[in-house]
């Protein structure tokens, strides 16, 4: 290649290519540079291709570099990187396969044209040896990513599903990734390769800041390779080899933690999984799987409509719709008051329908409903009837039922703040019956109230299916800050950590916008008791725990290993002192638009009852 500029000792200099303002030769120039990359063992190649890493990034929908054979290019390097070792090693050529792939990577994530003709440039082949660890679990990151991106095209997916091995290796890389990141980096910082160190922080951070990146790209990881398997789960004809129980019972707990942004990670493919009639046989068969449905259907995270949809296609099936009624019903019962989330409208009608459907369609035998189940169904079935009476209704009559169940929720307060527990937690069903179904604000109060009867009476169950339906009547929906405490503290019981903590998170997002001076953050400072719940639910957790428990710990600097990798006995946090069963009524109660709500709001504050502290099971 010609050098373009005369103040620039390196012939043929890339960037030098790039100033060239006449296009034709710039173009010739561009396109002799892809061809004799790949063949040229000159120091100093990482950085044009760094360069267009760069470039790769901030412009991926632009087509010149596409037309003048940058995958050729990139394909030809990272065979290089695999079959020329000593290459390899030289000069700074280490980078020379991550960045190629990442920029294949880049030029496919949004254009189906650009991916086909990186399929014809044969990227797959050198991608799919990257996939397999041929290098290290940093190569496999952006290998796992370009795959993904190609398999979402019609046009390319068939390219991609020709190579058997792909769906096989994704498969093993989403069960094995975080293992793999945390014994090959993140466990002893003295071990770390140092271009990933570069990689990850850009030299810009030390030990600490490689360790948060660490786990980032550890999720990305995991969620990416389980997106590449999502786009072969549309595919009947792959299901078998997806849904092996060994994997199958893993995809609930694989979320990405909380660096993940954005991928509906293993909830998202079970969804995909349950849409097939052959995949729903599978996953109903699979013990564990429809628990964590539930747990994740109450849930107040994005993907929450996801686990819904996965129960109700359950149900809905004649074929799993036994194996799963008993442990699906109390969730969905919980959550039949949501009137909408996200794109799903009036989602709570669909589930009371295809719960009705369940009751009508019951049959003898092994397709029979449990009496607990049909009880279940049939009371919510009821409160809808009751909500048609309620309608016609004279307002006086509504009124008169509002008046009522007050004066029970205050004799319900009194008993409480007495310590009659018991007692209470009956006075607040009692004012449940009477309440009107209208009356949302009012039955959020209650059930809330009743969840924290059933957290100090030590049992959780009823305490997080309380708090759900406050949580679903509230608007907006699952943002009832007291609610969610309660579950979260309810979770604690149960040792649902991931769950707990979601719930504490948002609790602490609540106060931070709440005009209630019990529960708004003073001085901008996290109450001491979340802040200890989190902190716990954090380490237990943890995206890499059980692959520390496996390999010994974390014995790794800085603050990551200090609040994740070593025990500290934090079982005695106490619990929120927020849950003044009076106050809730003061606060809460007023009118409401949607209701015709006269309840007064007179109640005087009530002493607050002192809770023993919830512990560790």
């Amino acid at each position: 290649m010609d050098k373009v500029s005369s103040d620039c000792p390196y012939p043929g200099c890339f960037f030098c290519v790039m100033k060239e303002g006449n296009p034709s030769k710039r173009r010739a120039s561009i396109l002799k540079f892809f061809r004799e990359l790949p063949s040229q063992d000159d120091d100093g190649q990482v950085l044009p291709i760094s360069g267009l890493w760069n470039t790769a990034m901030a412009h991926p929908n632009d087509q010149e570099f596409i037309d003048l054979g940058i995958f050729e290019c990139m394909a030809a390097l990272i065979w290089k990187g695999l079959k020329n070792r000593r290459w390899l090693a030289h000069d700074q050529n280490i980078y020379i396969p991550y960045y190629a792939a990442h920029i294949i990577g880049s030029y496919t994530m949004n254009m189906e044209e650009f991916a086909d003709s990186a399929v014809h440039a044969g990227v797959i082949p050198p991608l799919v040896e990257l996939l397999r660890g041929r290098l290290t679990w940093v190569e496999q990151r952006v290998a796992v990513r370009a795959l993904g991106h190609l398999a979402t095209y019609s046009s390319t997916f068939p390219a991609l599903a020709s190579h058997g091995e792909i769906l096989e290796l994704s498969i093993q890389l989403a069960m094995s990734s975080l293992e793999i990141v945390y014994s090959h980096f993140y466990q002893y910082f003295d071990r770390r390769l140092s271009y990933h160190c570069d990689l990850l922080t850009r030299g810009m951070g030390g030990v600490e800041m490689e360790s948060r990146k660490a786990e980032e790209w550890a999720s990305q990881l995991q969620c990416w390779s389980l997106q590449l398997i999502n786009c072969f789960a549309f595919k009947p004809e792959f299901l078998s080899t997806i849904c092996k129980p060994e994997f199958l019972i893993k995809l609930p707990g694989m979320w990405g933690g909380l660096v993940n942004e954005n991928s509906p990670a293993g909830i998202g493919l079970l969804r995909t999984i349950c849409h097939h009639k052959l995949g729903r046989g599978p996953v109903a068969s699979c013990t564990g799987i429809i628990e964590a449905l539930c747990n994740i259907a109450r849930s107040s995270d994005d993907w929450q409509y996801m686990a819904i949809d996965c129960l109700l296609w359950l149900l809905q099936d004649p074929s799993t719709c036994h194996k799963v009624i008993d442990k699906a019903v109390p969730a969905l019962v919980d959550l039949a008051e949501i009137s909408a989330l996200g794109d799903h409208k009036k989602l709570g009608d669909t589930v009371v329908s295809v719960l009705q459907e369940c009751i009508q369609s019951q049959g003898n035998g092994r397709n029979s409903l449990s009496n607990r189940t049909k009880e279940q169904i049939e009371e919510l079935l009821n409160s809808r009837q009751r909500l048609k009476w309620e309608k016609s209704m004279p307002k006086e009559d509504l009124h008169i039922k509002q008046a009522a169940a007050l004066v029970v929720k205050l004799e319900g307060n009194s008993l409480f703040s007495s310590g009659n527990i018991s007692g209470a937690a009956s006075k607040y069903s009692e004012a449940l019956a009477l309440c009107p179904m209208r009356s949302k604000k009012e039955r959020v109060v209650l059930y809330s109230n009743r969840a924290q009867c059933y957290l100090l009476l030590q049992q959780p169950l009823f305490a997080i299916s309380d708090a759900t339906r406050a949580l679903c009547l509230h608007n907006p929906l699952n943002r009832h800050a007291k609610s969610l405490w309660r579950r979260a503290q309810a979770y604690d019981m149960l040792g649902l950590a991931k769950e707990s903590l979601l719930d504490a998170i948002l609790f602490i997002n609540e106060c931070s916008q709440s005009n209630d001076p019990d529960l708004s953050l003073r001085q901008n400072k996290v109450p001491d008791y979340a802040e200890r719940l989190v902190k716990k639910q954090m380490r237990a957790a943890w995206l890499f725990r059980e692959a520390a428990i496996k390999h010994g710990g974390v014995h790794c600097e800085g603050d990551a290993g200090d609040i994740y990798g070593r025990e500290t006995d934090d079982s005695e946090w106490e619990t929120a002192s927020e849950s003044d069963i009076g106050n809730d009524g003061r606060d809460e109660m007023g009118d409401d638009d949607d209701d015709d709500s006269e309840w007064k709001n007179e109640d005087e504050r009530k002493d607050k009852y002192d809770k023993p502290s919830i512990k560790e099971p």
